[in-house]
């Protein structure tokens, strides 16, 4: 009876260790964010297949800014729109990066241009995400007059047709 109460002990311990190192990976896979609330702003978070932004290129400032909008490689457009949590107003004047990376992979940090999409500023880039997997994007923030850098960190479930 001692060595199976070992058996057990380990087979649990084994249960316990897989789940905390696993754990996190398996709610990032089933768990996309899109939306966040951090030091008062509200951060709205949005990934468009570079496809989309082409066929709508005369409606749509993003085609003619931050480089190509290839298509090829499975290009993405991250978008975010910034608004201020307390007022509900939008944040038109701050200077935004994302670095967005596979889980366990290094990634691409790019500056986020602000675009004027029906009236209002939205700040995006493009992005190679060329598997059918779990990204991080890591969102920042830098509101003029502050030294301040907010930051958020997303889990996009990438789609790929």
């Amino acid at each position: 009876m001692y060595p199976h109460s070992i058996k057990m002990f380990f087979k649990a311990a084994l249960v316990l260790l897989s789940t905390a190192i696993f754990g996190p990976f398996a709610a990032a896979a089933h768990a996309p964010e899109s939306f966040q609330v951090v030091d008062g702003i509200a951060i709205y978070l949005g990934v468009v297949p570079a496809q989309i932004i082409q066929e709508h290129s005369d409606k749509h400032e993003a085609h003619k800014m931050h480089g190509s909008g290839s298509s090829k490689g499975h290009r993405d457009h991250v978008l975010v729109a910034l608004f201020d949590n307390a007022t509900d107003k939008r944040i038109e004047n701050a200077e935004v990066t994302a670095r967005v990376m596979e889980i366990g992979m290094g990634g691409k940090k790019k500056k986020l241009d602000p675009m004027k999409i029906v009236g209002t500023i939205t700040y995006g880039n493009y992005f190679d995400m060329k598997n059918k997997n779990v990204y991080h994007i890591n969102v920042q923030i830098r509101r003029p007059g502050t030294k301040d850098v907010v930051k958020a960190l997303f889990t996009h479930q990438h789609f790929i047709k």
